[in-house]
């Protein structure tokens, strides 16, 4: 009895002393989104070619909605996704004179021809309403939304993957959820695209394996992170202008795990979340590898939490970027 009692004071000590050591490591290797850019990512061009400064998502907004599309290595899945963007904004526009948009299309330094197939968007509907930020060197997603939403005009501004896994449409849902949360003074509210009502569909055609990694993944997100949100993966999010200023001005995380610390900084800031139900398609040609990107969002989940913890990582005020 006195054995299995030390093994188990063992045990006890090592996972503490490896708690301890994991925390340590979380707080030094802590680090703030990069908010700077390379000269050539302050400009975008226009349909002659003409280079014009990008505005600030500090200023005043100046359109109704502001589309910011993350790329990488996306010229054959994107202008799909484009088309069906470009059609209906267009259509909306037609209807609602008053509606104004523009689509911002961020290519994360990819190696084929998303600029140029999305510059070609630019020259079809000039750069008012279609504008093309190439980032020098590949950031991740989280980071290519966060220079893209930083870089945008709109009073709403919703983040669209390239894949158009989402029917785009959809935004009508999400703008209705929006404005059910959005109740306050401040204008502070979040819809959330979501593919829980999937699930069980989803589950079917997935390997065991990938089951138990995406259960896992919600298990932690719920654990450290997020309660309330049951997905918090899908690439379809509407922003009020000030809730984004408010979220991506603390944002850390650059890669895949970046919409689960957009959503745990609005939780802290008590921003109502919607959580609506949109159309979902499995496209061909996901740049996710199921079983590192899940370790690595794993990791960065957990980290999460202890950064903030610890305070090597704080929530902060709107600054501007250089």
């Amino acid at each position: 009895m006195d054995f299995i009692c030390e093994i188990i004071q063992v045990l006890v000590a090592l996972a503490a002393l490896g708690f301890i050591v994991v925390l340590v490591v979380a707080h030094l290797t802590a680090g703030m989104a990069n908010l700077s850019r390379h000269e050539k990512e302050k400009s975008f061009l226009t349909a002659t070619g003409e280079k014009r400064p990008f505005p600030s998502l500090h200023d005043p907004h100046s359109r109704e909605l502001s589309v910011v599309i993350p790329a990488y290595n996306e010229e054959l899945r994107m202008p799909v996704m484009l088309d069906e963007a470009m059609e209906y904004l267009e259509t909306r526009q037609k209807k609602t004179p008053s509606f104004t948009y523009e689509v911002i299309v961020v290519d994360d330094g990819s190696r084929d021809r998303t600029t140029e197939i999305a510059l070609e968007y630019t020259k079809k509907y000039s750069a008012d309403k279609v504008r093309v930020l190439t980032l020098v060197k590949n950031r991740g997603k989280g980071g290519a939304v966060l220079m893209g939403t930083l870089s945008s005009r709109g009073k709403l501004i919703l983040m669209a993957d390239a894949d158009g896994a989402t029917k785009f449409s959809d935004i009508e849902k999400v703008e209705a959820g929006l404005k059910d949360v959005n109740s306050g003074p401040e204008n502070m509210a979040i819809a959330c695209g979501s593919r829980a009502h999937l699930e069980k569909e989803s589950v079917a055609q997935r390997s065991v394996l990938r089951t138990f990694l995406m259960y896992g993944f919600h298990f932690l997100v719920w654990f450290f992170c997020v309660r309330g949100i049951r997905d918090t993966q899908c690439g379809f999010k509407l922003f009020t202008r000030e809730a984004a200023l408010k979220t991506f001005s603390s944002l850390h995380i650059e890669r895949w795990a970046f919409d689960v610390e957009l959503l745990y900084i609005a939780q802290c800031f008590k921003i109502p979340i919607a959580e609506v139900a949109v159309t979902w398609n499995e496209i061909e040609g996901s740049k996710l590898v199921p079983f590192w990107s899940w370790l690595q969002m794993g990791r960065d989940l957990i980290f999460i939490r202890l950064r903030y913890f610890t305070g090597a990582w704080k929530l902060q005020s709107p600054q501007k970027t250089d």
